[in-house]
């Protein structure tokens, strides 16, 4: 993964609430997040349902938007104040012209619908409780980085359900 944000020749820092991306926009970079903390989500009828978080030393990107080059439905935006550093699709796309590059960019990938698919399965089949320690012991930094209210949101709980799973 280092010889990806390598490829990065541009840094861009995101104040607290700011967008890194919005709705009916198309993204095609890669961003490895230096410091800070952001979430990716949907807004469904004024509701807002968040499906990832990236922190310090983590890749986010509106994968849809990145390998269909079409416009994507997420909004990713600063929890706190975020520096990441931009990696293209052009520089990404020349990478991958060495095949040991491929196999790497490809376990990324791997990595990033797996995750995806366990949260998933989490939501549709575990209970709050289940849930909560999943990903307690998947992400322990999560808890560190990001605020309770947005954890809640992302396991699909309130705010009172999470404060009640953590002091039990």
């Amino acid at each position: 993964m280092k010889e990806i944000i390598e490829l990065s020749k541009k840094k861009m820092t995101i104040d607290r609430r700011g967008f890194l991306k919005v709705k009916g926009s198309v993204d095609t970079n890669l961003y490895f997040i230096e410091s800070g903390s952001l979430r990716i989500f949907v807004l469904d009828e004024h509701e807002e349902q968040i499906i990832r978080f990236g922190y310090k030393e983590n890749l986010i990107i509106s994968l849809d938007s990145f390998l269909t080059g079409k416009p994507s439905d997420l909004y990713i935006q600063a929890i706190k104040k975020t520096i990441v550093k931009v990696v293209t699709k052009e520089q990404i796309d020349k990478y991958l012209k060495n095949e040991n590059n491929q196999k790497l960019w490809i376990k990324i990938l791997e990595n990033l619908v797996i995750q995806q698919m366990e949260r998933e399965i989490d939501i549709l089949t575990n209970s709050p409780r289940e849930r909560y320690e999943r990903v307690l012991k998947r992400s322990p930094q999560l808890f560190q980085e990001i605020p309770n209210k947005h954890i809640a949101n992302y396991l699909r709980m309130s705010a009172e359900t999470l404060s009640r799973l953590k002091k039990s």
